[in-house]
Parts: structure tokens; C-alpha cells; sequence
């Protein structure tokens, strides 16, 4: 079939070299961003200039930086406290479905330890299913910690850079900005290259045991997928919840009931609203594309064992998926060199564009890097597992199929980013339908929302056709896996947005002077546009990865065709369709029922708390703190349960062919819903902003704070809360799953499934 060029010892220094100048790049950005100093310190002689020119911004005003101090304290005390309540629920969940995983994929073969004939080549011995149900769910708790991990270290970061970005806007946007995008970076480069170097070393670890049983190899490894994504839905669910609890209640009494600011300290829900964007959109979104990473890696090399890779043993070209990821590292911190060092900004309009540079940048040289990787790689032919058959590809039409998923990313980032930028018309649309009301902006949003969807879901169709066509469901892995070989830029782009939605909250909380709050204004209004670029990345790749997943679970459940005329396959069909609807349902009215008790307690507080409107008295923060945690702790239960208990009952049940119809189903609707929520709820968010910041003369007619249509703006902002940070973001992590879950069980239910049938 050929020979590599890349010698395996190359590779073996490559992946985990990448991964440790990843970690020694986020560390020294860390660096950068810990000389903001937050106390306050005499200046010396060669900053009187500096303080000249500067002094009107309350630059040296000590009080205003303690007040920031205290303020980042109470928010990282408020995340930290969240996550760590959840975490000891979700711990033991991660232990009591490790048993199970271990119990079910044991039960295969009796719990047998003898060696048994291989799943797709029977004239070769393979490992026992007990050390495949032992390894799995050691795998499957290396992904979930790592998961775990991802989310703290982001929240983290997060909390640390907020107040430093706040006080470095004092300086101007430009500084402003980079110590916001450093910030992102850190958080981008630790989880790409934690995900790599974990899976990396847990690859070398398992082949201890398994020599040359390379199907058996990477069967366990999908462990890591499922332990990933099981923990990021928890995140992203538990998360949602807690930020639009907060951020419902604290606009709805703050802004339309009392005309306060937004982030206005005498707002009892401020604090509470500030903790939520750690929580939600920096942990759970960092969990969530750790999911997708891990994912999308294990569906790769899943196919890849059963292919000439894993059949001849070929260790470079097996890790294949892991060189792209390993050169998307090196790429991105070149592309980040680009925001940070290279360009400096100087004006608020220069934010937006510079960060879809990184797109771009990024984009291309990855483009040049997977070229080089598929064809040093790479055999010039090989063959690829093909539902039975073996495929014959070319090196270059697999370098094809993850371009075409690279490439496909950015115009679902760039179609996102014109749906909800208010600096194009259909968000500027939307913000006019306020001057009548409410329900105008509501329709104008959903159907916004709506119209999004089409150019993506093209994208996505157009790739899958061309990676399929090119590589079977290899090529699909692959093309998931180039979406998201950018994946430190997109997450230092994405983790930017919350940081400086908190440095604005700092600012207005800290009283700062009216121009520092414009500069945050601009720099969250930037990041409002570029979280929903990150959240269209996510519903693509997860599109991607879980129709991959899906391949690798039916040939591994041994399905030959999947008939939707079949009823057992129709009925699961119809039924996976309906669970994103059903999720949804669970999602949103967790976040109205939470929402409901933090209006309540914001009301009572600004109605008995004698001076509190006046600022003379302080707000009881700790129990709207208190409201959201425990909301969000006991409302994420049910629609978790839902997504991890549906491949379960169907695959003991109705058995494979009835499961493969519900992953079918659920992909297809979900992808849809969770798009046209996401950018509904980002095209209304930046419709108020653009009201709220008056930059032209049609915002200014709209305008100012307070007037109808801003009121109007605001109930359209507050429907899309829990649309853009609840539902819209989980339901990726619902189809991701799904998937990676039924092809961990596959094992299982391919020998004990269906038993309703066998009745």
C-alpha cells in the first residue's frame, strides 16, 4: 500500500512536543496577564507621563482599584464555590456510570478472561470484552476528569483576567483587549493541548497491554470521547441554567422595572449575573469542545484500527488525527502572535475585524499544515474501512476531507458572525422592529434565527458529501476534526467574550468613569459576536463528529444497512427527532422556574431594603448566589438524565436498528434547533447593544437607555438568554452524545440489545 515518510519515532516526539510548547505558551500568556497588578502601587518616575496624560481616567485613583479587587473576588469565590457544589454531583454520577459501563461491556462474554475470535477479521485472536469493559472505563474517567479540568482552569483564568482587563481599559481599548485575548488564549492552548497529551499518553499506556490488538486498542480508547462529553453536558446544562437565572432576573427587575444600569452594584442579582459567564459560557463551553475533540479523535481511530492503518500496524498514519490536532496548536499560536504582537489596536472599530483575522489566519496556515502532515503522514494509498469492505484512498483526498471541514468551519463562523454582528443589517432589522414593541422584535428574532440556518447546514451537507465520498466515515471523522484543528483560536476568541462582559460589569459596579464603560462595552459587544461564531464552530463540528460516531456504531453493532422504511428503524427515527424538542423544553423552563424565584428576591430586596435605591445601603448578593446554585444543581438532573438514559433503554430494548433510527433522528433536528436558537439569541443581544451604544444616527433614533423600543429590546434580549446559553449550546453536547454512548455500549447491545423483540 505503500510506505510513510514520517518515521514513527518523529511522530512520537511530535504529538507530545506540540503539546507541552501549547502548555508553556498558555503559561507565559498567563504571565503577561498576571502584570496587571491589582493593588494599588506608587508610581514611579518614568510613569509621570503616563499619569499626566491618563489622570482624567481615574488612573490613579486607589479606591478604584480595591473596589475592582473585591469585586473579582466575590465572582471567582461565587464560580468557585458553583462549581465545585456541581462537581460532587456529577462525581457521582462519573462513578456509578463507570460500573456500569464495566458491568455491561463485561457481561459481552460472561466476564470471561480467554481470548475471543476479532469483531471484523474471525481468523484472529483479540483481547477478552472484560479487558475492553476495563479499559474503557478507565478511559472513560481520564476523559471526564480531563473534562472537569478543562472547565476549572477556564473558570479560572476567567475570574483572574476580568478585573485586570477592567482596569487596563483605563489605559484604552487596545491594552484593554489584548490582556482579554490573552486571557482567551491561555484557557484556547491549556485544554488542546491537555486533550492531546491525555489521550496521547493514555494510547501509549493501553498498548502496553494490547501489543498488537489494535482493534481492541482503540475500541477501549472511545472511553475518553464519552467521559468528555458526559461531563460537558452537566457544565453546559448546569451552567446555562445558573448565568440566565441571574441575568433574567437582574435585567427583568433591574433594567425594565427600576431604569438602573446594567451590572448597576444596587442590583441584588449582579454578582450572581457576573458568576453565571464564568460558569456557563467559559466552563461549559470549555468542556463542551474538549468533548467534541476527544470525540471526533476517537471516531478517527476507531475506523482507523479496522482499516490498513491498524490492520499493518502503521503507527504514524493510526495517529494521523492526533498530528492535525498537534500542528493546530503550533498554528494557532502563530495566528495568536497575530492579535496580540503583530497588529496593535488603536479604535473600537478595529476589535471585531481583528478577531475575525484569527479566523482567517488561522484557517490558512492550518490549510498549509494538514498538507504537510497528509503527505508525510501518509501511504500515497491505503485502505479504509467501509461498512464491511475496504475502500482504496489517496493521501490526498483524505488531506481534502479535513480542508473541506476546516474551510467549512469559517463560513459557518463567518455566517453566524453576519447573523449576529450589529454591525450588518439583519441584527439592525431586528433592532427597528422595536420601536413597536415587544412582540415585533420577538418575531423579527425568531425568524432571523430561522433564516440562519440555511448557509451552515449547506456547509455541513457539502462537506459530508465530499469527505464521504472521498474516505467513507473515516473521511467524515477527519473533516470533524479539521473544524476543530483551530480549536485553541477559537476557544481564546470564544473565552474572550465573558471576560470582557465581566470587565464591563467590573467597571459599572466599581463606578467607574462613563468612557471606561463604553471601551468594555465595545470590547463585550465584539464578544457577544464572536461567542456566537464559537457556538456555530460547536453545532458544526458536533454535526460532524456525532454522523462519525454514528458510522463507527454501526459497524461495530454489525449493521449492514439502516432501512428507514423498516418500522423498528422509522420509529426510532421519529422518536430521535422529538428529543431535542423535549431537552429543549426541560432547558428553557428550568431557566424561566429559576428565573421566576431570582425576580421574586430581586423585587422583595429592592422593596424592604431601606436606601438600597438610593446607594446607600448594600444588596444581599449572597442569596441571589444562592438561588442560582441551587437551581441549577437541581434542574440539571432531569435533561441530563434524558440524553444519557435514551441510548440505554432503546439499545436494551428495541436494539440496535431501533437506536441507529433515534441517532439518525436527533442528529438531524437537533443541528437545526440548536443553530436557529443560538444566533435568535445573539442577533436579539446585540440588538439591544446597538440601541444601548447609539454609534449611528439610526441606533440614536431608537434610543437612549430607557426609551420603548429599548425596553422592547430588552424583553426580546431576555427571551434569548436561555435560547443562547442554555438550550441552543447543550444541544450539541445532546446529539454528540448520544452517539458516543450508543458506540461504547455497541458491544452490548449487539449481543443482548432488542430484547422486546426476542420476546
Amino acid at each position: 500500500m505503500g510506505s510513510v515518510l514520517l518515521p514513527d519515532l518523529v511522530t512520537e516526539i511530535v504529538i507530545p512536543l506540540s503539546a507541552v510548547i501549547g502548555i508553556s505558551f498558555s503559561l507565559f500568556q498567563w504571565y503577561l496577564v498576571s502584570t496587571v497588578k491589582l493593588s494599588p502601587s506608587p508610581a514611579s518616575d518614568n510613569a509621570v507621563s503616563d499619569s499626566l496624560i491618563e489622570e482624567e481616567e481615574g488612573l490613579n485613583d486607589h479606591s478604584v482599584v480595591a473596589k475592582c479587587a473585591e469585586i473579582q473576588t466575590a465572582i471567582s469565590e461565587g464560580s468557585t464555590s458553583f462549581l465545585f457544589t456541581m462537581y460532587q454531583y456529577v462525581g457521582v454520577f462519573m462513578i456509578a456510570f463507570a460500573v456500569l459501563i464495566f458491568v455491561f461491556l463485561g457481561s459481552v462474554e460472561g466476564f470471561s478472561t480467554s481470548s475471543q475470535p476479532c469483531t471484523y477479521d474471525k481468523t484472529r485472536r483479540c483481547k477478552p470484552a472484560l479487558a475492553t469493559a476495563i479499559f474503557s472505563t478507565v478511559s472513560f474517567l481520564l476523559g471526564a476528569i480531563t473534562s472537569l479540568a478543562s472547565g476549572f482552569l477556564g473558570m479560572k483564568i476567567a475570574t483572574y483576567a476580568n478585573a485586570r482587563t477592567t482596569l487596563e481599559a483605563r489605559k484604552g481599548v487596545g491594552k484593554a483587549f489584548i490582556v482579554a485575548f490573552r486571557s482567551g488564549a491561555v484557557m484556547g492552548f491549556l485544554l488542546a493541548a491537555n486533550g492531546l497529551l491525555v489521550l496521547y499518553v493514555t494510547i501509549l499506556l493501553f498498548k502496553i497491554y494490547y501489543g498488537d490488538d489494535w482493534e481492541g486498542l482503540f475500541e477501549s480508547i472511545t472511553g475518553y470521547g464519552l467521559g468528555g462529553s458526559s461531563m460537558a453536558l452537566f457544565g453546559r446544562v448546569g451552567g446555562g441554567i445558573y448565568t440566565k437565572a441571574a441575568d433574567v432576573g437582574a435585567d427583568l427587575v433591574g433594567k425594565v422595572e427600576r431604569n438602573i444600569p446594567e451590572d448597576d452594584p444596587r442590583n441584588p442579582a449582579v454578582i450572581a449575573d457576573n458568576v453565571g459567564d464564568n460558569v456557563g459560557d467559559i466552563a461549559g463551553m470549555g468542556s463542551d469542545l474538549f468533548g467534541s475533540f476527544a470525540e471526533s479523535s476517537c471516531a478517527a481511530l476507531v475506523v482507523a484500527s479496522i482499516s490498513s492503518f491498524g490492520n499493518n500496524h502503521q503507527f504514524t498514519a493510526m495517529l494521523y488525527p492526533l498530528l492535525i490536532s498537534a500542528v493546530g496548536i503550533i498554528m494557532c499560536l502563530i495566528t495568536t502572535l497575530f492579535a496580540t504582537d503583530f497588529f496593535e489596536i488603536k479604535a473600537v472599530k478595529e476589535i471585531e475585524p481583528a478577531l475575525k483575522r484569527q479566523l482567517v489566519i488561522s484557517t490558512v496556515l492550518m490549510t498549509i499544515g494538514v498538507a504537510a502532515v497528509s503527505f508525510t503522514a501518509l501511504p500515497s494509498s491505503f485502505t479504509i474501512f467501509d461498512f464491511g469492505t475496504q475502500k482504496e484512498v489517496k493521501n490526498w483526498e483524505l488531506f481534502l476531507c479535513v480542508a473541506v471541514g476546516l474551510w467549512a468551519g469559517l463560513i459557518i463562523g463567518f455566517v453566524t458572525e453576519y447573523y449576529t454582528s450589529n454591525a450588518y443589517s439583519p441584527v439592525q432589522d431586528v433592532a427597528d422592529s422595536c420601536k413597536t414593541g415587544a412582540a415585533t422584535n420577538v418575531i423579527f428574532g425568531l425568524a432571523l434565527g430561522y433564516k440562519s440556518v440555511i448557509i451552515p447546514i449547506f456547509a455541513i451537507a457539502i462537506s459530508i458529501f465530499v469527505s464521504f465520498s472521498f474516505a467513507a466515515m473515516y473521511g467524515i471523522a477527519v473533516a470533524a476534526l479539521g473544524m476543530l484543528s483551530t480549536i485553541a483560536t477559537g476557544l481564546a476568541i470564544d473565552a474572550y467574550g465573558p471576560i470582557s462582559d465581566n470587565a464591563g460589569g467590573i467597571a459599572e459596579m466599581a463606578g467607574m468613569s462613563h468612557r471606561i464603560r463604553e471601551r468594555t462595552d465595545a470590547l463585550d459587544a465584539a464578544g457577544n459576536t464572536t461567542a456566537a461564531i464559537g457556538k456555530g464552530f460547536a453545532i458544526g463540528s458536533a454535526a460532524l463528529v456525532s454522523l462519525a460516531l454514528f458510522g463507527a456504531f454501526v459497524s461495530r453493532a454489525s449493521i449492514t444497512t439502516v432501512d428507514v422504511l423498516t418500522p423498528k428503524v422509522f420509529i426510532g427515527l421519529i422518536v430521535g427527532a422529538m428529543l431535542p424538542y423535549w431537552f429543549s423544553a426541560m432547558t428553557m423552563k428550568s431557566v424561566g422556574k429559576a428565573a421566576l424565584k431570582m425576580v421574586e428576591e430581586v423585587r422583595r430586596q429592592f422593596n424592604t431594603i431601606p436606601g438600597l435605591m438610593e446607594g446607600t445601603a448594600k444588596p444581599d448578593y449572597a442569596t441571589c448566589v444562592k438561588i442560582s446554585t441551587d437551581a441549577s444543581i437541581k434542574e440539571m438532573i432531569p435533561p441530563g438524565a434524558l440524553v444519557m438514559l435514551t441510548p440505554l433503554i432503546v439499545g436494551i430494548l428495541f436494539g440496535v436498528e431501533t437506536l441507529s433510527g433515534v441517532l439518525a433522528g436527533s442528529l438531524v433536528s437537533g443541528v437545526q434547533i440548536a443553530i436557529s436558537a443560538s444566533n435568535t439569541g445573539g442577533a436579539w443581544d446585540n440588538a439591544k447593544k446597538y440601541i444601548e451604544a447609539g454609534a449611528s444616527e439610526h441606533a440614536r433614533s431608537l434610543g437612549p437607555k430607557g426609551s420603548d423600543a429599548h425596553k422592547a429590546a430588552v424583553i426580546g434580549d431576555t427571551v434569548g438568554d436561555p435560547l443562547k446559553d442554555t438550550s441552543g449550546p447543550s444541544l450539541n453536547i445532546l446529539i454528540k452524545l448520544m452517539a458516543v454512548e450508543s458506540l461504547v455500549f455497541a458491544p452490548f447491545f449487539a449481543t443482548h440489545g432488542g430484547l422486546l423483540f426476542k420476546l
